[in-house]
């Protein structure tokens, strides 16, 4: 539990860089107002490769580079490190899908009358597609609620340091019943709250 809270605090403070990423991606793809086709491409290909790692092996991969960050590879600290790799491209993606929703008449519209791109962005893309934005964030939360499971396997702690340690390697049936069975309230927990907001704010 204390591995998880420390990586939505990290989350939290990641959120805005990844909400740009996904907003860059959107801005120079084909057909967009920033169209910029070589930029699309290697942004694309960085965050597809980057995603296209099982998160155990870059775990492992990024050993180095966290050693580097947090001057050990164990940890809850040092987990962090490689959490954050994976939840940026992940999270970019799901912010340019929502925003690639967003009525192409609203964009053509808002331009029509002169706003700006910032203007485009904070006022029309931002506001059009924050319900979804709020199911992307849902849906990472889980996903990164998985992932320090996964990193607890290495020494990351938690949950998953707690259902390995004990549960697996000393046969402990009960103790990985239990680890199971708080994933499960956390989830239902995370993907409840997260669509109640989403239906609040959704003026569609």
């Amino acid at each position: 539990m204390r591995l998880f809270v420390q990586h939505t605090r990290q989350h939290a403070l990641f959120q805005r860089g990844k909400r740009r990423l996904g907003i860059v991606l959107f801005l120079v793809a084909d057909g967009q107002s920033l169209q910029n086709r070589p930029l699309a491409l290697v942004l694309g290909w960085i965050v597809n490769t980057v995603r296209s790692f099982p998160f155990i092996i870059l775990l492992v991969a990024l050993v180095p580079f966290t050693c580097l960050i947090a001057g050990t590879p164990i940890g809850p600290l040092a987990a962090a490190v490689p959490l954050s790799f994976a939840a940026i491209p992940y999270f970019a993606r799901l912010v340019e899908q929502n925003l690639r929703d967003v009525p192409r008449g609203v964009i053509e519209a808002a331009h029509a009358m002169g706003a700006s791109e910032f203007q485009i962005v904070t006022r029309v893309l931002l506001v059009e597609a924050r319900s979804g934005l709020v199911l992307a964030l849902t849906v990472l939360s889980i996903s990164f609620l998985s992932y320090s499971a996964v990193a607890g396997v290495v020494g990351g702690g938690g949950i998953g340091d707690l259902a390995s340690r004990y549960g697996y390697y000393r046969f402990q049936t009960d103790i990985m019943l239990i680890t199971v069975a708080i994933l499960v309230v956390l989830v239902q927990t995370i993907q409840f709250t997260g669509t109640r907001i989403a239906r609040r704010i959704d003026q569609r």
